[in-house]
């Protein structure tokens, strides 16, 4: 008889139990710390983003007035942007909601026209369960907005402690976190900072030069069409692009189901130009602005998105992959990594 624990070697195990535990502290701290972890997340990625123009300026002004001039230059951009950008597509957004019951009434129309259509060839379908459905639906997306809307004293608050925490990680981040490595054996400190920027930087700032593509193509394409609420539909693809793996898929689905009462013909219009962008994203852009970020197996991919939605919900979603990855990258777990054929090779 073969005990497949002998086939067991000391150090996998070892590695599997190490996995195991690293898992459960990473379910534990997305589930008790997840708003903590998002808000120093988010002003690590700026810090990171906005430590190439500080490293520029230092060679021409003290660290101090470098990056005092670029944070006041960022906060000034994205404080214009804000105004003029973010209150268009909240004004969108409002009548779009506001709207919302005419356009489930249309939908119901359309729906009632189907059903008459179907039962002419003798199918007869009863679409009623669905118009209730679609109902409840305006009602929630009226509830959802006016309450987001409520919120954003909140999210302007989160912003502010956003941006602080990234001032001081520009100014004193870099002694703090070599504090932290001295913790950490001689092997591994070069190992974690190389894993973390790899699989947490890389991939947010690569998401979000994707879906900044994603949602500004998208706005383009709905203003040639002479589309209605082209701004706010554009932030909605852009926004649900940032989704791993089905975001830009969901994003596509909503804007062309929001713009169905206006024609089919314009729906339509709408989907094909879309599903060509996402083709753009996902087999030209995407292979090279992420080609130094995550390296996981598609399953093991959408695995952790799954674990991830049900531990922090949309929190979980977006941390997850880079939580994974930098697993799988310290513990070289080359089985859980994608395979050498499906990684994209760079064009030299």
């Amino acid at each position: 008889m073969f005990n497949w624990l002998d086939r067991l070697e000391n150090r996998r195990l070892l590695r599997l139990l190490l996995l195991f535990a690293l898992g459960w502290i990473g379910v534990q701290l997305l589930h008790y710390f997840a708003y903590v972890l998002l808000i120093f997340l988010f002003s690590a990625i700026l810090a990171f983003l906005l430590n190439y123009p500080v490293s520029w300026l230092k060679g021409y002004l003290p660290h101090g007035f470098a990056v005092t001039i670029v944070f006041l230059g960022t906060l000034a951009l994205l404080l214009g942007l804000g105004i003029t950008l973010g209150l268009a597509i909240i004004g969108q957004l409002q009548d779009l909601i506001t709207n919302l019951p005419s356009q489930i009434d249309l939908w119901i129309d359309s729906l009632e026209r189907m059903q008459q259509f179907l039962a002419r060839w003798n199918l007869d379908i009863n679409f009623q369960q669905l118009e209730s459905e679609l109902r409840n639906f305006a009602l929630a997306g009226i509830q959802f907005g006016f309450g987001k809307l409520q919120s954003i004293f909140a999210l302007f608050l989160s912003g502010i402690i956003v941006a602080v925490i990234t001032f001081f990680m520009l100014l004193e981040g870099k002694r703090l976190w070599q504090y932290l490595l001295s913790f950490l054996p001689d092997p591994w400190r070069d190992r974690v900072p190389q894993a973390l920027e790899r699989n947490f930087l890389g991939f947010f700032s690569g998401r979000l030069l994707l879906s900044l593509f994603f949602g500004t193509a998208t706005f383009i394409v709905l203003l040639v069409l002479r589309a209605p609420y082209a701004l706010a539909l554009g932030a909605i693809a852009g926004g649900l692009d940032l989704i791993p793996g089905i975001g830009s898929t969901m994003g596509i689905a909503l804007v062309c189901l929001i713009l169905l009462p206006k024609g089919i013909a314009l729906s339509v219009q709408v989907l094909i130009s879309c599903i060509l962008l996402q083709q753009v994203e996902e087999n030209i852009l995407m292979p090279r602005v992420m080609r130094n970020s995550v390296n996981l197996n598609p399953v093991v991919l959408f695995f952790s998105l799954l674990v991830g939605a049900t531990v922090a919900g949309i929190v979980g979603i977006f941390l997850a992959i880079p939580i994974t990855g930098t697993i799988v990258s310290l513990l070289d777990l080359k089985a859980l990594q994608a395979s050498s054929e499906a990684v994209p090779k760079s064009s030299s």
